[in-house]
Formats: structure tokens, sequence, C-alpha cells
């Protein structure tokens, strides 16, 4: 570490796993010092000709909805462009204020309220299915309502399930889905690179990239030794509760998660922390 002037990462080598906001999370790691290796580990695909979608669009227009519970910022957009023409964008504030409008966190509420649409709730954080359930249960119980819920890149079992349990009939809207990369030369590289142990940290902002991680260092040879890097020598970021519980899922640490979850959180706690981060090696 420089005597000089040093800085919270002080050169410290930290992968980025985050696709569509790599490019600001690199900045901020190098902001503070560390050297970003970027290795994207998933990209989302839109669903394209969606029944599904098309049904919630014939159900909006015709005021069936008593709840829209809206996922995520870019499912938000996804779903506006897939309807066009047939719900203009115009049109959404006036058709969403004929139900109650949840939104689970920042990013849908902000691609909402481009729209002009006014949110009735907004769930707390740290924004996963459970803190929607007991917003819904603190103030606006389900029984017997027709809840519309936009799923992102994977189905949202845990909710959907809650909500149907709690005597809601829910009408589940996928959007898109995750893939791999269609390069995945950044991050098996990265991998390798944190299995020999030459990575000072890596940055994890959803449960879908450790699995698609795991996914790809299995399929590289490298599982064994990328779990016992993580294990013993590279400082684990986790942004939040549900991508915590992915990387447990599989036996892995989770070193840091910010207090907030949101990735300039993630890499300032990283930052600030990452020394008192004991590790064998």
């Amino acid at each position: 570490m420089s005597e000089a002037s040093p800085t919270p990462f002080d050169g410290l080598r930290v992968v980025i796993f985050e696709t569509r906001m790599a490019d600001s999370m690199a900045r901020l790691v190098a902001r503070q010092g560390g050297i970003p290796v970027a290795a994207p580990a998933l990209r989302e695909i839109s669903l394209g000709d969606n029944p599904a979608a098309r049904a919630f669009a014939e159900s909006l227009l015709k005021a069936e909805f008593d709840v829209v519970i809206f996922e995520t910022g870019v499912g938000v957009r996804y779903l506006v462009q897939a309807l066009e023409p047939r719900i203009p964008a115009s049109s959404w504030a006036a058709l969403l204020q004929k139900a109650k409008v949840i939104a689970r966190g920042p990013k849908p509420a902000t691609a909402l309220r481009e729209l002009g649409v006014s949110i009735d709730f907004q769930v707390p954080e740290p924004n996963t299915w459970r803190e929607t359930l007991g917003l819904l249960d603190d103030q606006l119980p389900v029984n017997g309502l027709r809840v519309a819920l936009q799923e992102y890149g994977q189905p949202a079992e845990e909710l959907s399930d809650g909500l149907e349990r709690r005597g809601a009939r829910v009408i589940r809207v996928p959007i898109y889905r995750w893939a791999l990369p269609e390069d995945l030369g950044p991050l098996r590289s990265a991998l390798i690179q944190i299995a020999e142990r030459q990575i000072g940290a890596a940055l994890f902002t959803s449960a879908q990239q450790v699995e698609h991680m795991i996914q790809v260092a299995r399929s590289a040879g490298i599982e064994h030794d990328l779990c016992a890097a993580f294990t013993a020598h590279t400082i684990v970021g986790s942004i939040g509760p549900t991508t915590s519980a992915a990387l447990r899922a599989h036996d892995l640490p989770v070193d840091i998660e910010p207090d907030h979850p949101r990735s300039g959180h993630l890499v300032a706690a990283v930052a600030s922390t990452w020394r008192r981060v004991r590790k064998p090696s």
C-alpha cells in the first residue's frame, strides 16, 4: 500500500460481473483506486412474440386488474416496447390509474415515472419478494384481487406462490429471459484469474450471475479451484440478500454486503472494508 497517497482499493484487481451497469461500476472502482476487470455474466433477451404480454395488454385495456406489480426497470421498458402500437407509451399513465401500481424498487419506479405513471407503493429495501409480500400484508391485502406480475429473467416463483396463498388471482407476465453472454471470453478469463488467485475482489449484483459463473467454471473444469479461491483469497461482495443466498447455496462466502442494495453502495462498501476481511491467503 502506498504511504504517500493511498486509495481505498490501492491497486486491487476487482472483477465486475454486471452487464448493463458495468461501465459505471468500473468507473467507481477506478475512482476508488481499483483495477476493474470486466466479466459480464449474463444478457437479457426480450421474449419477442409474447402471448402473455398481449393478454396482459387486453386485460389492461379492459381495466381488469386490481394490482399491477412491476419488478424491474428494464422489464417495464421491454413491456412498453412489446405492446406498441396496441398501447402507446402516452396511454400507460391513464390505463394504470385504474389499478394499484407497485414498484419493486427504484429502477422500475424510475421507468414508470418516465411514462407519467403514478406509483401507489414502492417496496422497501432490500426489495425482495419478502418485502413485497410484507408491504401487501400491511397496506393492500390481495385476497380476491386480480394481480398482474411483471416477471424478469426467471419466473418469480416465491412471490407468485405467496400471492396465491393470500387469495390473489395472479396473472404472470414474463417479459425477458436471462442467457449467457454471446462472448464468454471475458467471463472465462476472469474466472481463471480468480482460480489462480490473481483477483483481489469480485462484485456480484444478481443471483443469476452466480449461477452462470458456476456453469461456466464447471464447463472449464475450474469449479473446485474457483470456489477454493473465493474461500481462501478473493473478497466476495454481494449486492443484497437474494444474491447472497445464491452464493451461499453454492457454499461460497459472502464477505461484504452493503446496507443498501445499490451498485454504488456495493463498490463503496467493498472499497472501505476489504482490508478487514481476513482470509488464509
